[in-house]
């Protein structure tokens, strides 16, 4: 897992404000809408993408030194990570556009679309569940 921008170690001072998820946000889609978000919205985001064939980090680039946007490279299928996350910054909201989408990549690897769109979905909806099922108030 890399972190970059606005992910550290320390404690986090955004925790105190509604923030976002967004996984697969630095694949065409998912960056489109971390950066139409930002543009109308304060509410900080979490910005969660494997930067595989189809992540972009160049395309975000506009959003570097920017406090509201959180960039972590990792897998929404490792458990532990998004486990933290959770309870880090303990996101309102979910928006999952990571998924392998290329046709020609499905039959050449049909493996990387089950691992990601399927058990990798599922594992961000049972670390979901798990987080919704612990709050309380």
């Amino acid at each position: 897992t890399q972190s970059t921008w606005g992910e550290s170690g320390g404690a986090c001072s955004l925790k105190e404000r509604l923030m976002i998820l967004v996984t697969g946000g630095a694949g065409f889609i998912g960056a489109n809408f971390v950066l139409d978000w930002l543009a109308i919205d304060d509410e900080p985001l979490i910005n969660l993408d494997k930067l595989t064939y189809a992540g972009n980090l160049e395309t975000l680039q506009s959003l570097q030194g920017e406090a509201r946007h959180v960039f972590v490279q990792g897998d929404i299928g490792d458990n532990a990570l998004v486990t933290r996350l959770l309870a880090r910054y303990q996101p309102r909201a979910i928006v999952n556009f990571a998924a392998e989408s290329h046709v020609d990549r499905a039959t050449s690897s049909p493996e990387d679309f089950i691992q990601t769109n399927m058990v990798g979905t599922f594992r961000l909806l049972e670390a979901a569940r798990t987080y919704w099922g612990a709050l309380t108030g």
